[in-house]
């Protein structure tokens, strides 16, 4: 499978995904059969309409295009447009595709003048919100990794500072570039797992300042390790999946039904990974289960696009998803 044009083949997914998952989600398995009795034949909706996951990793794209033609990436350049990119969003009148309360409870807060991004952070959210928009990140060639993680970590804090929420963006973020620079997806929990060892106890203080400071752990080191176990807990669970093997189960049933952090990284991928060369399949198979499926799908989809190519997804379906135009252009540039 041709694996050129891997940007514009991860946000093509994502965006597909999400869109496919949007009618199913809140929706159980059994509701979903009535309708389509087989998952592997869930159509593209017409019209193919995204949800807040794209809209807001959309604006993370954005802020990102924003900060990187000021200079290196940091917390001090991208803090302004992603904070701006944020308000738009909570502002606007597409903004009925079912948000997140937290991203909207957040984005509320950061309206307010002189209100450090700190004081609208929810500690207590660790919520699908964050790493469902953090692909972007994944794509940009030119980002270190200490960038990666750190702009990672920052741009879910802004709404999720919960620190599972934190360390499940980092791993999402991390995924689609291994992914996009030619990882095997045998060998990718793996890399995952030791990097979530690597980093367990480090705090970025240069992304997050004072974030833990707001919390009840005994110091930073502490605050940040809480995150990094819960995604290693989902990981092992990832891995027991991924050696049952069970293709036709509601994957919701293996590695939990997505509306938190961990689960819709773990979820995300699995469904990916079941099925690592048949992309259209993992975006059903994200679609067709029981918890958040347009984020499950969402994730699933920009795994599946980032490893095989913008040529993974069906003509008809890239003509006719929302934004196209917009995921072709933010594509065309880091690819």
């Amino acid at each position: 499978m041709s694996g050129t044009g891997r940007a514009t083949g991860a946000l093509l997914g994502l965006a597909i995904g999400d869109a496919m998952g949007y009618p199913t989600e809140f929706d159980e398995v059994g509701d979903i059969a009535a309708r389509c009795p087989e998952w592997r034949q869930l159509p593209l909706p017409e019209p193919a309409l995204i949800t807040d996951d794209t809209q807001m990793t959309l604006a993370l794209a954005r802020a990102l295009r924003t900060a990187a033609a000021a200079g290196p990436l940091s917390a001090e350049l991208l803090e302004a447009p992603l904070r701006a990119e944020f308000i738009a969003w909570y502002r606007s009148p597409e903004n009925n595709r079912a948000p997140g309360m937290t991203c909207l409870t957040a984005c509320e807060r950061l309206t307010a003048p002189g209100r450090r991004w700190q004081q609208a952070s929810q500690l207590g959210s660790k919520g699908c919100g964050a790493n469902m928009r953090v692909a972007p990140l994944g794509l940009v060639e030119e980002l270190t990794d200490d960038q990666l993680g750190g702009a990672a970590q920052f741009q879910s804090a802004l709404t999720h500072g919960h620190p599972t929420a934190l360390a499940a963006s980092e791993l999402t973020a991390l995924a689609v570039r291994l992914l996009v620079r030619g990882a095997a997806p045998a060998e990718l929990t793996a890399l995952l797992r030791d990097h979530a060892h690597a980093q367990r106890t480090r705090y970025r203080a240069d992304w997050l300042g004072d974030l833990a400071a707001s919390a009840q752990d005994p110091g930073p080191a502490e605050f940040i390790a809480r995150g990094w176990d819960e995604c290693l807990a989902a990981l092992d669970r990832l891995d027991g999946a991924l050696a049952e093997g069970d293709r036709e189960s509601d994957p919701c049933l293996a590695t939990g039904e997505g509306w938190i952090a961990e689960e819709a990284l773990a979820t995300g991928l699995l469904c990916f990974l079941l099925l690592p060369d048949d992309p259209v399949a993992a975006v059903r198979r994200g679609a067709y289960s029981s918890g958040d499926s347009d984020s499950i799908a969402c994730l699933a989809g920009a795994f599946a696009g980032a490893h095989a190519g913008a040529a993974a997804w069906p003509g008809e379906w890239v003509a006719r998803i929302e934004h196209r135009d917009e995921l072709l252009a933010f594509g065309a540039l880091w690819d």
